[in-house]
């Protein structure tokens, strides 16, 4: 037997060898990057996603009647804040885009066509009137609403896309009402002149005619207007309101579009995306 030993190892040797798999093709590598794929696939598929929503308008609504009982509660900063809120009928704000409306299903499409974001498709999609409200908030809303709360909507939305929005918010149950329900891109506010997108002067519309208890939003942009968009300028214009977060601000998490990408490449959109790309990686943290 012990002669025997040999041939049969290389026997099993040359059977291991015609068994083992061709080696894979290098499909990762041959595959383009997508910054957005693991965003939203995380938007669409983990649990922990919609649970921080749930989590955080529950814990917005267990604070609400306090904070309408406390006559002297505000949630505007004094840059909006241009009228005194005592007396004015107690309201909300909350932004629409991943904070009431999940539009996940858009930037799937972008990923599976490979194409970037561009406004006829975005418009596109909005007018479809088809986002699904995100975990919590249609209770939340109407909620407030029952205890005679303005539910006001900041949205930049254009304009145009209003009444789709409109419709859109209804069918999902979300509780919309009154002309000043929703304050697009484009809203005219007397007196104050909007620098692109900033939601200042919509604020400051509010301010004049509601006290708003709360607001809502996935980007700091919802809550006050950013006067320098570095990195180190978001966390300066948010620093003096850390303790209104979770109490006056309700902060939802958006990883697949918003201000802070723009704040990693100096805000310069005419920049190659691959430059734009390296950029966000020497941003990144090793240690």
């Amino acid at each position: 037997m012990t002669s025997r030993l040999p041939a049969l190892a290389s026997l099993l040797l040359l059977a291991g060898c015609t068994a083992a798999p061709p080696p894979r093709p290098p499909m990762a590598a041959a595959m383009p990057a997508d910054d957005n794929l693991n965003a939203t696939a995380w938007v669409q598929n983990a649990v922990e996603h919609d649970l921080i929503y749930l989590q955080t308008y529950r814990d917005a609504q267990q604070r609400l009647g306090a904070a309408l009982a406390d006559a002297q509660w505000d949630a505007l900063t004094p840059a909006d804040r241009l009228q005194s809120p005592s007396g004015l009928p107690p309201a909300v704000v909350l932004d629409v885009d991943e904070t009431v409306l999940d539009n996940s299903p858009y930037q799937a499409r972008l990923i599976r066509a490979h194409a970037p974001f561009d406004q006829a498709s975005w418009d596109a999609w909005c007018r479809e009137a088809r986002a699904r409200a995100l975990p919590g908030v249609v209770a939340f809303t109407r909620h407030a609403a029952a205890q005679g709360i303005k539910v006001i909507l900041i949205s930049n939305r254009d304009q145009a896309l209003g009444e789709a929005t409109l419709a859109n918010l209804r069918r999902v149950g979300v509780p919309v009402s009154g002309p000043d329900a929703l304050l697009g891109l484009g809203t005219n506010v007397p007196g104050c002149t909007q620098h692109g997108s900033d939601k200042g002067c919509r604020r400051q519309w509010v301010s004049r005619h509601y006290r708003v208890l709360m607001q809502f939003g996935d980007q700091l942009g919802d809550f006050l207007d950013i006067p320098q968009n570095t990195p180190a300028g978001r966390v300066a214009a948010v620093k003096p309101y850390l303790d209104w977060i979770g109490r006056r601000w309700f902060v939802l998490p958006n990883p697949s579009y918003g201000s802070w990408e723009p704040a990693l490449f100096g805000n310069d959109w005419q920049l190659a995306m691959p430059e734009r790309r390296l950029r966000k990686i020497e941003s990144l943290r090793v240690k």
